[in-house]
C-alpha cells in the first residue's frame, strides 16, 4: 500500500527539483524529505532518486511514480472538495494571498465580510507578488491568490488552475503638481521620454510590463527609483523625484503635491483570483470569490464580461460562471 504522505513528498520533489525545495514547500526539514523517500523506495522496491552533482534527480521509476502521485493527490483534493460541497458548510481554514495594493484595497472589506457571514471559517492571509502567489497555490500552500496582469501583457498560468475576474483597474500617470504636463486632460507615454520613472522591483511582473510598454511606444525608460508599494511610489513623486504609473486600486488617499492624468491610450490592469481546479467545489472557495468580487465592485471598474451574474454571486461551481481555465477557455 502506497503511503499518501510519501507520495506527497515525491510530488514536491518532482515539482521543486531539489530536496531543499521540497522541504521548503512542505514546511519540513531536508532530513525528513530524505527519510520519507528512503521509506518509499523500500515500499516500491525500486530506486526513485539518483545522485546528480551535489543534488539528486528522479530515476525513470521515480518520474513514473511522480506522475501517478500528482494524479492521486489531485484526486484526493477533489474528493475533499466534493465532501465539503456535499456538506454545504463554509468552514475550516482558508489561506489566501494578494499583491500589496490588492491586499490594501480588497482584503479589509472582503475578509471582514467573510468573517461576519461565516464565523466557522478560519481565514489566513498574506501579501505575495502575483508570481509567488500562483506558485503557492500550485504547491498547495495557499487556497487562493489574488493576482493581476495588464491589458497588453497577460500573466501566464500553469495548467490545473481556475481563475475568476475581480475588477478592471484603470491606471493613470502620477506626476508632481508642478510638472509641465500636470494641467493636461490626457497625456501620451511618449511625452515622458526625458522623465525619471519610479517603478517596481527589478524582475517583478509590473516592472517588466512598464519597460515593455514604454519601449513599445519608443521610450527607453530612465529608472530612478524602485518601490513595491504604490503609496511609496507616490511619496517619491510628491518629493519631485519622478513620475509613476498609478492604478486606481490602493492609491487613495493621494499625497499632497501629486497630480494624476489619464493616458490617451487607456491603461488598465486585470485583477483576478486563482485557485486549483480540483478545489473548485469547496464552499469556502465560492464564498471567498463572492466576497472578493463584492469588494472589487466598490473600488474599481466593473468587469466587462460578468453581466447579471455579478450581482448573483458565484453559483454551486465557483468557476461555472466567473472562472476560466489556465488556457483561457471557460470552465463548466
Amino acid at each position: 500500500m502506497l503511503n499518501l504522505e510519501r507520495l506527497r513528498t515525491l510530488d514536491a520533489l518532482a515539482r521543486h527539483g531539489s530536496v531543499s525545495g521540497a522541504a521548503e514547500g512542505l514546511h519540513i526539514t531536508t532530513s525528513a524529505v530524505s527519510q520519507q523517500m528512503a521509506k518509499l523506495e523500500r515500499e516500491v522496491g525500486q530506486q526513485l532518486l539518483a545522485k546528480h552533482g551535489r543534488g539528486v534527480r528522479l530515476t525513470d521509476a521515480g518520474r513514473l511514480l511522480a506522475e501517478h502521485a500528482a494524479r492521486i493527490l489531485s484526486q484526493v483534493q477533489l474528493a475533499q472538495s466534493d465532501l465539503e460541497a456535499q456538506r454545504g458548510q463554509v468552514a475550516g481554514e482558508l489561506r489566501l494571498s494578494a499583491f500589496p495594493t490588492a491586499a490594501r484595497g480588497l482584503f479589509p472589506a472582503a475578509l471582514s465580510a467573510l468573517r461576519a457571514e461565516h464565523p466557522a471559517l478560519r481565514i489566513r492571509s498574506c501579501e505575495l507578488e502575483p508570481e509567488d502567489g500562483i506558485r503557492a497555490v500550485v504547491r498547495g500552500d495557499l487556497d487562493l491568490a489574488v493576482v493581476l496582469d495588464w491589458y497588453n501583457k497577460p500573466m501566464p498560468l500553469p495548467d490545473g488552475l481556475v481563475k475568476a475576474p475581480i475588477l478592471d483597474d484603470p491606471a493613470d500617470v502620477a506626476m508632481p503638481a508642478g510638472h509641465r504636463l500636470a494641467d493636461r486632460d490626457e497625456v501620451d507615454l511618449g511625452e515622458f521620454a526625458e522623465d525619471e520613472w519610479i517603478t517596481w522591483g527589478e524582475g517583478e511582473f509590473c516592472h517588466e510590463w512598464l519597460l515593455f510598454t514604454l519601449r513599445s511606444r519608443g521610450v527607453e525608460p530612465i529608472v530612478g527609483h524602485r518601490a513595491g508599494e504604490t503609496h511609496t511610489q507616490l511619496g517619491l513623486v510628491a518629493a519631485g523625484l519622478g513620475v509613476c504609473i498609478a492604478p486606481l486600486l490602493g492609491r487613495h488617499p493621494m499625497p499632497e503635491g501629486v497630480v494624476t492624468v489619464p493616458l490617451r491610450q487607456r491603461v488598465r490592469r486585470h485583477v483576478y483570483v486563482v485557485w486549483r481546479a480540483d478545489a473548485d467545489r469547496r464552499p469556502s472557495i465560492r464564498a471567498a470569490v463572492r466576497a472578493l468580487r463584492a469588494a472589487g465592485e466598490r473600488v474599481g471598474a466593473p468587469v466587462g464580461a460578468v453581466g447579471a451574474d455579478a450581482a448573483a454571486g458565484v453559483p454551486d461551481s465557483a468557476a461555472s460562471v466567473t472562472g476560466t481555465s489556465a488556457s483561457g477557455s471557460p470552465t463548466t
